[in-house]
């Protein structure tokens, strides 16, 4: 009895709300390649949800404001025709373990302030292409592979 008290709450110490547990932004990498795959650096993207829009190079790892609305990515360079890209938000554990645990309310503040949500981490725009990237597609240390937009079931 005494173990399984101690192993529910250790559990229950591993799981908080989203807000607790996240910043309001988390990085993303994103580069840019040619349709041949070699890659591009230093290209302009402009990146922008819900929260608004920011600009960076390709190459280069942002903090990006998390959301519940997916972001839109468009890179341009000199000399290529424009990269798009959309990152697909997605629930992270937090939470759920809002809703396992701590609730309706937590969830509506997380939800609302964007903290439950994450997007892909590492994405490779192709330039004369628009793709999507799924954080459900992410593999740890290898970018996520982006899609043809008729390809991708939605949430």
């Amino acid at each position: 009895m005494i173990k399984s008290l101690l192993l529910a709450g250790s559990a229950l110490s591993l799981v908080g709300c989203a807000s607790i547990m996240n910043d309001s932004t988390h990085p993303v990498k994103i580069e840019t390649k040619t349709i041949g795959g070699a890659v591009i650096s230093g290209a302009e993207c402009k990146v922008s949800n819900d929260y608004g829009s920011t600009t960076v190079r390709s190459g280069d790892t942002s903090q990006m404001r998390r959301s519940s609305k997916d972001m839109d990515i468009t890179c341009v360079q000199a000399g290529q025709p424009e990269a798009k890209g959309r990152a697909i938000s997605r629930a992270n554990a937090g939470m759920a373990g809002n809703i396992i645990f701590g609730g309706g309310i937590g969830a509506i503040i997380d939800h609302n302030k964007g903290t439950a949500y994450t997007y892909p981490t590492w994405l490779q725009l192709v330039f004369g292409q628009t793709l999507v990237f799924d954080r459900r597609d992410e593999q740890e240390g290898a970018p996520v592979p982006g899609k043809k937009p008729e390809t991708v079931t939605q949430k």
